[in-house]
């Protein structure tokens, strides 16, 4: 890193937007279905029409407590919504309704997990909840802009930073855990590409060791953790190089090109003023009692970490397994799943379970496209598999033969008649005298090979492991080939 970059620090700060799991939108009946055709789910109150009146959806009040309890924030008793005034042609009602002064969730944390295993906690300064805007759409003509307003009212939560990130590796896990947070509580889908999730980063550089904070500014619009990073790797990048010219930073809004991996402004930035907020008048207070709060809580699921611990302890997996595997809470529950049916419940089968789903598994959902919710195989079949090879009846490197026979079966009585007649052709061969006769054959076929082993080429075990198997058709028990290759190889 040059010396000028060296000497600076960034100060980040996230706003992230994530659409509520919903059925209808935040103040009126109106589904919230993204696969809707354009302009088809609205109605007047969404869409900002004299004389209606827009009705709180209970629901949304519900998921934003979740949220908010998940993030370690106090619960405001009592909060109101605002109106908050601008235009935009896909804003109908030229205002958003949302919350300013009163944000219903404040002051709460989230602690992230450094690549040194630090321990890092994030400030969160407030989580509000707003309607969403249509969506203006470029794409289709040079010379004019299509808009659609399904959207228009959808409800959100804004859940907003302290500005206590210090790197773009930093803010990536800080959204992903804000993102596997939102799937664990089933309040959002966690699908950037489709705008359920929208990030804003709010980023200015010091001196390092000073503790006055530079000027900031906002890109806006981040619908990927990848366009999170560069963007404001980038903007980090124009800040210092703008300061070293002799320059100043603006308060501005900026837009982040992810071709050419740059930051522009496309506006001055607001002041909460320019916005002329104030209290929304078509809506009541809104309440929270104890009993809610209580309720809320005790609904809530077991969270990543907490589950992460579980599996390291009941089923005797490495950090780094359960790590990968409670990731996804989906995916966490398909593997507690699957080690549940398991007829050798030991830690050897529960490892040879996490195996699968992390290789093979993974591998077919990554090629397909598909969720883990989305995958052919059951539990049960995949238990079927890993007790077939902890008790040595077939191998590690049969299993994966076998596994992928098993993908063609529609259901899971297909797929486990598969199995058993894969399983039997792939059965491991484990009686001493009949691997014993190979390897004699294996080493008299090949004597300059047992000549060079022992006088110390002792890398030419693998080379004789390799001739066994194969003799074997992959049916020897590796652990049996070994010792009875060793006991003959070292015999006079």
């Amino acid at each position: 890193m040059d010396p000028e970059y060296s000497k600076y620090e960034p100060v980040i700060g996230l706003e992230i937007h994530a659409q509520m799991k919903t059925i209808s939108k935040a103040f009126c009946r109106c589904s919230t279905d993204f696969h809707s055709s354009p302009n088809s789910n609205v109605c007047p109150v969404c869409l900002g029409f004299p004389g209606t009146l827009p009705v709180l959806n209970e629901e949304l009040v519900e998921f934003i407590i979740r949220m908010g309890i998940a993030l370690n924030c106090k619960v405001r008793d009592l909060s109101i919504f605002a109106r908050k005034n601008y235009f935009y042609p896909d804003l109908s009602k030229g205002y958003q309704i949302t919350q300013f002064e009163t944000p219903i969730c404040y002051d709460g944390h989230l602690d992230i997990t450094l690549k040194n295993k630090e321990i890092k906690k994030i400030g969160i300064t407030r989580i509000h909840m707003e309607e969403d805007a249509g969506k203006s759409i470029h794409d289709f003509h040079d010379d004019e802009s299509l808009i659609d307003f399904n959207r228009c009212g959808v409800p959100l939560i804004e859940i907003v930073s302290e500005p206590d990130i210090r790197s773009s590796e930093e803010a990536f896990l800080y959204l992903s855990k804000i993102r596997q947070t939102l799937i664990y509580l089933d309040i959002n889908d966690g699908n950037m590409e489709e705008g359920s999730l929208r990030c804003d980063a709010n980023i200015s550089v010091r001196v390092k060791g000073s503790s006055e904070l530079g000027t900031r500014t906002e890109v806006k619009n981040l619908n990927s953790f990848k366009n999170v990073s560069d963007a404001i790797e980038a903007e980090i990048k124009r800040q210092i190089d703008l300061i070293e010219s002799g320059g100043k930073v603006s308060y501005h809004t900026m837009t982040f090109n992810a071709k050419d991996k740059t930051t522009s402004a496309t506006r001055t930035k607001e002041e909460a003023h320019d916005y002329r907020y104030f209290p929304e008048p078509d809506l009541v207070k809104v309440r929270v009692d104890d009993n809610w709060k209580k309720k809320i809580l005790s609904e809530l699921p077991e969270f990543p970490d907490k589950k992460r611990e579980r599996f390291m302890s009941e089923f005797s997996l490495p950090y780094s397994d359960a790590d990968e595997i409670t990731q996804d809470k989906y995916f966490a529950d398909y593997f507690e799943n699957a080690a549940g049916k398991l007829i050798r419940r030991e830690s050897r089968s529960y490892r040879i379970v996490s195996n699968i789903l992390r290789a093979e598994v993974r591998r077919v959902l990554n090629e397909k496209k598909l969720g883990i919710n989305e995958f052919n195989l059951s539990g049960k079949v995949i238990a079927l598999l890993a007790d077939s090879v902890a008790s040595g009846t077939v191998s590690v490197t049969a299993s994966k033969e076998i596994f992928n026979e098993i993908l063609d079966g529609k259901d899971e009585s297909e797929q486990i008649s598969i199995f058993r007649k894969s399983e039997e052709k792939y059965s491991q061969i484990s009686d001493t005298s009949e691997i014993e006769s190979i390897v004699l054959r294996i080493l008299e076929e090949n004597p300059d090979e047992v000549s060079r082993y022992k006088i110390g080429e002792k890398k030419l075990a693998g080379f004789f492991v390799g001739k066994i198997m194969q003799a074997s058709k992959g049916k020897a028990n590796p652990k049996v080939v070994n010792e009875l290759l060793l006991k003959n190889l070292e015999t006079e």
